[in-house]
């Protein structure tokens, strides 16, 4: 016997049971992010590998470890994409959106990372990602901070994420910053473990990104990164958390917090959970403003954000279970005797012209009443459509609330406007 395919290890199914909560969720981000005038932008999932390295870092845990990279007949060097934002820049600036142009756009799709599947961490994971280009000022920051606190309270999550950001200033600010804390590194390297005396030389800042506790340990007394920032860095970040306190927005000012893609500049943020476990970032981000110039356009200012999709259904179900995902069916039509299936087909067609927003059912598959209503339970539908013989040659429908078990006979021309008033 053949051997059953199944899906790669860390790569999952959404089976409709799944994707209802996920549709619902989408919904909710979807229109705050039209309230906030956001467009959106769809991206290849498979880039050019120097994209990655170019924007990301050569040595980054991404670039080094995680990236699915491949060749292709005419021997390219192609990645699918680890994450948006480089993508989301190489397309501003090929059809250029980018030039001399504000653009606040969103994007929405697969992401692939080669790590070790665990809950709230996948191989494939899904990503929601945001990006404004053109504007400096930390008013832009903070607006995006407004909108994922909207998107909290919409989703139930308030009280269960908090807001840490930092500012990791310059380019030059880092310079400065990157010699103190090498210096510092040198002085206890007897004690740091192989992965931080790798990153010492070729990216030490993302030694205080460590999970290792003793490293964190010693790193309380390393240099602040605060204390090196540029006189403009400092003004955008005291900028941003005046506006922050004005919103009443809550936040954690955390010197270690640096993000573990290179292209950052200024401000970074995450927010956090305690409800996930380990995987504690829901939300990251921050300004990246040298990467338009850094990957051939003209340089341009630009901010965003991305969230895990998976991390968030997941926070939803943990701390807001009563937020339920919205059945696929309002309206069952159900149908029995002889010619009715047929009549009963037609009838819903006619409802789908006049009401277009309701979601309508045809029974398939024969069955007796009580069968039919089963079907009607189970797929969820609020409202039962039921014809025979006698309601056919009629020309009336009889309608049931199958919440409420009450129903009405009427004319199928009204059944439109009855059907609105019940489902409103």
């Amino acid at each position: 016997m053949a051997k059953n395919i199944q899906a790669i290890r860390g790569m999952n199914d959404y089976l409709p049971a799944d994707t209802a909560l996920w549709q619902r969720i989408e919904g909710v981000l979807k229109q705050t992010l039209a309230s906030y005038g956001y467009s959106e932008i769809r991206l290849p999932l498979v880039e050019q590998t120097p994209l990655f390295k170019r924007a990301i870092g050569e040595v980054t845990d991404v670039v080094e470890k995680e990236m699915y990279t491949f060749e292709d007949r005419n021997g390219e060097s192609l990645t699918l994409r680890p994450e948006g934002t480089a993508g989301c820049v190489r397309a501003g600036i090929e059809h250029g959106l980018l030039y001399n142009q504000e653009q606040r756009l969103w994007y929405m799709g697969p992401m692939f990372r080669y790590e070790r599947p665990q809950k709230g961490r996948y191989r494939q994971f899904y990503q929601i990602g945001v990006e404004v280009f053109g504007l400096q000022g930390p008013d832009i920051d903070a607006e995006l901070i407004m909108l994922n606190a909207r998107w909290w309270k919409a989703l139930g999550i308030s009280e269960h994420v908090r807001l840490e950001l930092n500012s990791i200033g310059s380019l030059e600010a880092r310079a400065h910053y990157r010699d103190a804390l090498v210096a510092f590194l040198e002085q206890h390297k007897e004690v740091l473990d192989e992965d931080c005396k790798r990153r010492m030389y070729t990216n030490p800042m993302r030694v205080l990104d460590t999970k290792n506790p003793d490293i964190q340990q010693l790193l309380n007394d390393a240099p602040q990164l605060g204390d090196y920032l540029d006189d403009e860095s400092r003004e955008h970040f005291s900028g941003l958390c005046a506006l922050l306190d004005d919103a009443r927005i809550s936040y954690t000012v955390n010197q270690r917090l640096v993000r573990g893609l290179d292209y950052y500049n200024r401000t970074v943020i995450e927010w956090v959970t305690d409800s996930l476990g380990s995987q504690g970032t829901v939300c990251g981000g921050g300004r990246y403003d040298g990467l338009v110039e850094q990957l051939g356009g003209r340089a341009t200012p630009a901010v965003g954000f991305a969230m895990g999709m998976e991390r968030l259904v997941l926070l939803v179900q943990a701390v807001n279970p009563e937020f339920e995902p919205t059945s696929n069916v309002d309206v069952y039509v159900i149908a029995s005797g002889q010619g009715v299936q047929s009549a009963a087909m037609q009838l819903a067609e006619k409802l789908r012209d006049e009401a277009p927003e309701l979601r309508l059912m045809t029974n398939f598959g024969g069955g007796n009443f009580k069968k039919q209503f089963a079907r009607a339970d189970k797929w969820g539908a609020r409202v039962a459509l039921v014809l025979g013989e006698d309601e056919v040659k009629a020309g009336q429908v009889v309608i049931k609330d199958l919440r409420r078990g009450e129903q009405q006979t009427l004319d199928q021309a009204e059944a439109a406007a009855v059907l609105r008033s019940l489902l409103q």
